[in-house]
């Protein structure tokens, strides 16, 4: 899968990368949608998908294509994830969670006293 980086609005491809991945389909961002409309004899082109190739020596280019695809996004960017702040919760969140425990203690001592 080739993707297009410059795609207005970018709402039809910000999905492709994570169904890449789950799939396990490799995939590339490239620079310009006008270079990859290029390929396929259009003016634009948001994404393409490789899906049949003619002759050994395009397997060959195919297959090398293929390994710098998962060692340059796919796989990097899962090693990445681990380090991002994914499950990070921010200090609105806390003062939201502090205020509710709170309440809730406050609840409590409420429920004894009677």
């Amino acid at each position: 899968m080739v993707i297009a980086h410059d795609v207005d609005p970018i709402e039809i491809v910000l999905w492709l990368p994570t169904l890449c991945r789950k799939k396990g389909i490799p995939y590339v961002i490239i620079k310009g949608k006008a270079r990859l409309g290029k390929l396929v004899y259009k003016k634009n082109a948001s994404c393409i998908a490789v899906t049949d190739i003619d002759s050994g020596k395009d397997l060959h280019d195919l297959q090398i294509f293929i390994e710098k695809a998962i060692h340059q996004f796919n796989s990097q960017l899962t090693d990445n994830m681990g380090n991002s702040r994914l499950g990070t919760m921010g200090t609105k969140h806390y003062a939201r969670k502090r205020k509710e425990e709170k309440r809730r203690r406050l609840e409590q001592r409420k429920k004894k006293q009677k």
